[in-house]
């Protein structure tokens, strides 16, 4: 099993173990498992070892160390790199300059310490939901390599899931964070939206774009969103605010005693499959939900979440989709094609039922601390599927892993993705559970996740695919 970035870090401060021995471990985790993964579209090996050797060098010379000091991770090929070309997913990048610096998050990794070991696959430009890239290839999950990782941010998920790395990075603008944890079976957070900056990330729609880490382990998400935290005027939608350390507050697991819970009903479960419905009721029982709320506002957010997803990626994308559409993926270029041709006046109504349906969710508050919904209507599918079905009706993949997410996402809650592995649907397969806060309690989410992993109601496991 891989240990956790926790228990890596304590190596390294203790001396058990160099981060020079840690990113060794990694490479050969790496180079064994992801053949059949395809989760890495570039290593950045050398500059790990001299984040290490860094690192290895503070401890030598008795400095503290910082708190993921030796912990090998990875990021979504849409981060900056300094000195790599920022993929984005798409073959059309590919003749970009390098990155001349880090993405905001990225320098904040490298001075917790942590070792950059490599950029992950994705959906091209995030428009999706499977991580089946027509250029760089299909992700496959962990559990099932017959089956789909889940996307946008699919590397990132299956990098975890497969226990290469013991955290990723990734971006969430419809569901992205949360559906590939939910099918790998990972803790995944999208946090509030504006909370961390997205400086120096290639972006897909502005109003929508969330980055967030990923982790098997529970504890080890909320080290590593702590070292994410804190405002940059560079992003105009990152609040300006100062960082809310997380992880002290986790062993005050009191902050849930009294806390309202209620399971989020009508569109959240009309869309969910068996597998997903259990899993929400077992996380229910264990957090002693008392009541069902319905958002009635949901199923127009989503329509609203199509409408600015459409509109905002296909104007950023329309000069290139002009002189380049050839280098763009089939499974992404006419919808980027047909948002950059949508009126006007779609776009600022799709805005202003998003802040109705944003003033609705708010609301629920009233009667509720934490909501609970399943995070994906199925577990993961099948490779090259175009199609699922709930309830009897037949519905379109790649637009409708978000049907649970996109409501969510589209208004900026916090939300932390739990893994669950049911009884019912598919043996042997994860599916996640969404635990719903009010804007700026990402604590609330992760002391509930917390919670969820310390009864063993929620945990990961490894796969040595």
């Amino acid at each position: 099993m891989m240990r956790s970035a926790l228990d890596m870090a304590a190596q390294v401060r203790s001396g058990a173990a160099s981060a020079g021995e840690l990113l060794a471990d990694a490479e050969a985790r790496i180079r064994a498992r992801d053949p059949a993964l395809n989760s890495f579209t570039r290593l950045t090996l050398d500059r790990a070892r001299g984040e290490a050797a860094a690192v290895d060098a503070l401890r030598a010379a008795g400095k503290r160390l910082p708190p993921l000091a030796g912990v090998p991770y990875a990021v979504k090929n849409l981060f900056d790199i300094e000195g790599e070309v920022t993929l984005a997913g798409g073959q059309v990048n590919r003749d970009n300059p390098p990155a001349a610096a880090d993405a905001e998050l990225v320098r904040r990794m490298r001075e917790a310490g942590a070792l950059l070991v490599g950029a992950l696959n994705m959906d091209e430009h995030a428009y999706g939901f499977t991580t089946e890239n027509t250029h760089y290839g299909t992700t496959r999950n962990p559990h099932d390599t017959s089956r789909i990782a889940g996307g946008s941010s699919g590397g990132s998920a299956a990098a975890v899931a497969g226990g290469m790395v013991p955290l990723t990075l990734g971006s969430d603008t419809n569901g992205s964070i949360r559906v590939p944890s939910s099918l790998c079976g990972i803790f995944g957070l999208k946090p509030t939206y504006g909370r961390l900056p997205r400086t120096g990330t290639f972006p897909f729609v502005h109003s929508l774009d969330h980055l967030g880490p990923f982790a098997a382990d529970v504890n080890d998400l909320t080290v590593a969103y702590d070292a994410l935290q804190g405002p940059d005027a560079r992003d105009p939608a990152c609040a300006q605010r100062p960082a809310s350390p997380v992880s002290p507050l986790l062993d005050q697991l009191s902050m849930l005693q009294g806390s309202r819970v209620a399971v989020l009903g009508g569109w959240f479960q009309r869309w969910a499959g068996d597998a997903a419905l259990e899993a929400v009721e077992t996380v229910a029982a264990a957090l002693g939900a008392s009541r069902r709320l319905e958002w009635h506002g949901a199923e127009a957010a989503r329509s609203a979440a199509f409408v600015i997803t459409g509109a905002e990626g296909g104007a950023l994308h329309r000069a290139r989709l002009i002189g380049r559409y050839d280098d763009y993926e089939p499974l992404s270029r006419d919808r980027l094609v047909a948002g950059s041709l949508m009126p006007a006046a779609w776009l600022a109504q799709a805005q202003r039922v998003r802040r109705r349906a944003h003033a609705e969710a708010l609301a629920l508050f009233a009667d509720a601390d934490l909501l609970i919904a399943a995070a994906t209507p199925v577990q993961a599918t099948a490779a090259g599927a175009a199609m699922f079905s709930i309830g009897g009706r037949e519905l379109p993949l790649r637009a409708s892993m978000g049907l649970l997410t996109q409501p969510v996402s589209c208004i900026g809650l916090p939300v932390c993705t739990v893994p669950l592995w049911p009884a019912a649907g598919e043996a042997g397969l994860p599916i996640g559970v969404q635990l719903i806060a009010a804007p700026w309690r990402e604590d609330l989410c992760l002391a509930a996740a917390r919670m969820l992993a310390r009864q063993g109601v929620a945990y990961s496991r490894e796969s040595g695919a």
